[in-house]
Parts: structure tokens; sequence; C-alpha cells
């Protein structure tokens, strides 16, 4: 058990799959899993551990921010000797070529604070993804016929910004926006462990369309199924 988290040690398994939502996760758990139990729900936080063709897996909520998913992914790699997370989140698109319903597998993060260096004494706005992690996301993805888009995600640290979010990624190169990537990577480095992200597109900044609560909860399963088609070959 650690502050944030009340499961036994043997409760959370090898591989999480970590949706910001915890009703997300409740969701994923119930729809995928075989004898889903309910193994943390401290704050609300709900985590969720059962098989899927034979490999357990556990399907973790993070919350929102690199603050909230930084506390749930050290303390998996850590103390609960986590070896992958893969996040799988929704975020918006700053591509004319990446549209709603897209899937994003982030190979590198773009943040906006220290936390990596605090957290992982790294000095740098730029963290990469489990190069194994990524590749074999990359891998599957071609197996199972299933489009990709990669490169830099922005990991912002402001929902809503002063300055323009589309002149402000053109500047730095950024694909799509979400919150969380960061700092989950910042923690594998600090345990050595691999984290990779799988984001869907909700919105977009360049057509305007946006994506209901609902439907980015029930919607979103060609990216779960992705990451379950991943854990299974770890």
């Amino acid at each position: 058990m650690t502050p944030h988290i009340s499961a036994q040690k043997n409760q959370i398994a090898k591989i999480v799959l970590m949706p910001g939502d915890p009703l997300r996760a409740k969701k994923i758990a119930e729809t995928y899993l075989e004898n889903p139990k309910l193994v943390s729900q401290v704050r609300n936080m709900l985590f969720y551990t059962g098989n899927y063709k034979g490999i357990e897996i556990t399907v973790a909520g993070s919350g929102m921010g690199c603050p909230s998913i930084g506390i749930y992914s050290y303390e998996l790699f850590k103390f609960y000797d986590v070896d992958y997370i893969i996040r799988i989140g929704s975020a918006g698109s700053y591509s004319e070529n990446i549209n709603v319903y897209d899937i994003y597998n982030v190979k590198e993060a773009f943040g906006e604070s220290d936390f990596a260096k605090i957290c992982a004494g790294v000095d740098s706005r730029i963290l990469s993804s489990g190069k194994d992690l990524f590749e074999k996301i990359e891998e599957i993805a071609q197996k199972n016929e299933i489009k990709t888009f990669t490169g830099i995600a922005h990991s912002s640290d402001v929902f809503y910004r002063l300055e323009n979010s589309v002149e402000f990624a053109k500047k730095n190169n950024l694909d799509v926006v979400e919150m969380e990537s960061y700092a989950l990577f910042a923690t594998a480095i600090a345990t050595n462990k691999q984290a990779a992200c799988l984001l869907t597109i909700s919105d977009s900044f360049i057509t305007k369309e946006v994506t209901t609560a609902e439907e980015r909860q029930n919607n979103f399963m060609k990216m779960v199924e992705l990451a379950l088609a991943t854990a299974i070959e770890l």
C-alpha cells in the first residue's frame, strides 16, 4: 500500500493501462478483462485487475495533469514493481492532418515544467517514450492494420492558455496536446521502467470538431484494443 493506492502489492499486474478518467478505467476493465477486481479506490481513483487472453493486466485511472499521473505512475513503478505503463488518453490536434478519432502514439513529450529535473534529474523539456514499448505498439498497429500518427505531443500544464495554442504548437513543432505524458515518461526514467502514451484525438484546433465526454468514454475502444494487443506480447 502507498498513500494513494490501497491495493496489496500482489493485486497490481506488471502491465498497467492508464486512462485519465477513473470511470473510463471501470468501463475498460468491465468490457475487456475476465473477472476484473476493484483493487483500489482511494480518492475514487479506480484500479481494476483482471485477465486479458491469459495475461494479467491492471487498468487504473491517473487523474488529470502531470502531478496526478506523476504520483500514481511513480508509486506503481517504484512500490508495486510495475514494468510497463501505457497511458491511454485523449488529445487535441494541432495539425490539419490529424483528425478526430485518429490514434497518436507519442514518441516524445514536450513539457512545460521542471518535473523531469526534480523527479528524474533530467534537465530537458523533451522526453522520449520507452523505445522498446513505443516500437512494440507500432509493430502491433501495423500487424492489425491500425493507422497511427506519431511525433511530439505537447504535455501542457495549462488548459486555458493566454497565448494562442496553434501558434505555440507551430513554434515548437508539436502535433497534439494532452496533459500527462511528460510526467509519465519522467517517472519511467527515474525508475528505469518503460512507459508509452497512446492518444485518441477528441478535438481539433484546426477544424474545431469536439467530442462529448460520453463519446470519449465509449468510442475510443480501437486505441484500447491496440494497447491490450500490445500488452499480451510484452
